[in-house]
C-alpha cells in the first residue's frame, strides 16, 4: 500500500533554510567538534564554578546548534545532554554580546512559554554569558539556572563573562589540537 500523504520534500525546510550569517556561525560551532561528544573536564569545571559563584542548583556550558542546544557540560541535571532551541534562553543569548538575565521567568515575556519554565524544571532565574570565538562568532553560553526568582550582582555577572571567555580559550586550544592532528595525518599520508 502506498502512502497517500507522503512527506513533501520541503517538510524539514527550516533545517536547511538558514541565512549566510547563521550558516557561518553553525560552521564555527562544528569546527570545534564538541557537539555529541562526552563531557570534558575543562567544561565541567567551568559549569561547576559558575554554579558555585551564583549558588544555583544548575549550571551549564552550552552550544547552540541548528535545531537544539547541546550541553557540553551540565551541573545539576543528570542525564541531560541537549534541550530544545526555543527562544527565550540560550538561543536568544547568542543574538547579543551582553550578559542575559531573567530574574523571574514566570513573569518575563521573553520566557513565559518556554518549556523549561512551564515544565517540571520550573526555571525561574537564568543568567547567561555568550561564548564568543576569537573571530567573533557566538557559539553558546555559560549559564546558571535556579527554580526560584533572584537577582544577580554585577560581580557575579562579570564572573560569568570571564567563564565564557575561558570556554572560548579552551575551544581555541581544542581547535589547535584538531588542526595539529589533521596536519600530522596529512604528513603521514604523504610519506606513505
Amino acid at each position: 500500500m502506498t502512502n497517500s500523504n507522503p512527506v513533501s520534500s520541503n517538510a524539514y525546510e527550516y533545517l536547511d533554510n538558514v541565512g549566510p550569517e547563521e550558516q557561518a556561525r553553525l560552521e564555527a560551532v562544528r569546527r570545534y567538534r564538541l557537539v555529541d561528544q562526552p563531557v570534558e573536564d575543562a567544561y565541567d569545571r567551568i559549569a561547576f564554578v559558575a554554579g558555585a559563584i551564583f549558588d544555583t542548583p544548575i549550571a551549564t556550558v552550552s552550544l547552540v546548534e541548528q535545531d537544539r542546544v547541546w550541553l557540553a557540560a551540565c551541573q545539576g541535571l543528570t542525564g541531560v545532554r541537549e534541550v530544545g532551541k526555543e527562544p527565550g534562553l540560550c538561543a536568544s543569548v547568542i543574538a547579543q554580546d551582553d550578559v542575559y538575565v531573567i530574574n523571574n521567568a514566570a513573569t518575563d515575556p521573553r520566557t513565559l512559554e518556554h518549556p523549561l519554565v512551564r515544565g517540571d524544571l520550573g526555571l525561574r532565574f537564568y543568567a547567561a554569558a555568550p561564548i564568543r570565538t576569537h573571530d567573533g562568532y557566538r557559539l553558546g553560553t555559560v549559564n546558571v539556572i535556579d527554580n526560584r526568582p533572584r537577582e544577580a550582582t554585577p560581580r557575579q555577572l562579570q564572573a560569568l563573562e570571564h567563564l565564557a571567555s575561558m570556554v572560548s580559550d579552551e575551544l581555541e586550544l581544542r581547535l589547535m589540537v584538531i588542526r595539529s592532528a589533521a596536519a600530522e595525518q596529512r604528513m603521514r599520508e604523504t610519506v606513505s
